[in-house]
C-alpha cells in the first residue's frame, strides 16, 4: 500500500492530521505538502493510496488539484477526500462535482480528529478496494 498525501496550507493542522492517523493505527507513510502545486508534483511521481486535500490551498486550490487528479493524472481512481473547515453546501457540492470520494469537515479537537482518522482508516484503507493501475 502506498503513502497518504495530506495537502494543507496550515502546517500545524497537517501535522495534527498526520499524528491522528498514526494514533489511529495507520502505518502508511504520510507525506505532507502545503500548496496545490506541491500536491500535483507529488502526485506526478508517486501513487498514494489516499489523498486528503484542504480546499483552500495556495498556488492551486484543493479542487484544482482534485480536477487535475481526475482528468490528467496517471492514477485518476486514487481515493481523494476533501478535509477542510468549510461546511457550506456549495463547497460540498463543488467537491463532489469535481470527483471527490468524500468530504470531511475538520474536527475541532484532537480526540475527534483521531476518531475521524480511525473511520478513514477503517473504510478507505481497510475495507474499500480501489482498482490498481
Amino acid at each position: 500500500m502506498g503513502p497518504i498525501l495530506v495537502a494543507d496550507d496550515n502546517e500545524a493542522e497537517a501535522c495534527l492530521v498526520a499524528r491522528a492517523l498514526r494514533e489511529a493505527g495507520v502505518s502508511n507513510e504520510v507525506h505532507v505538502v502545503q500548496d496545490g502545486e506541491s500536491a500535483i508534483a507529488f502526485l506526478e511521481r508517486s501513487r498514494p493510496c489516499l489523498v486528503l486535500l484542504d480546499q483552500l490551498l495556495p498556488a492551486c486550490s484543493g479542487l484544482e488539484v482534485l480536477d487535475w487528479l481526475r482528468r490528467r493524472s496517471r492514477t485518476p481512481t486514487v481515493p481523494a477526500l476533501l478535509l477542510t473547515a468549510s461546511n457550506r453546501d456549495a463547497d460540498i457540492q463543488a467537491a463532489y462535482l469535481v470527483g471527490a470520494n468524500g468530504y470531511l469537515v475538520k474536527p475541532t479537537s484532537f480526540e475527534d480528529t483521531v476518531a475521524m482518522a480511525r473511520a478513514v482508516k477503517d473504510y478507505w484503507l481497510t475495507f474499500n478496494r480501489s482498482p490498481s493501475l
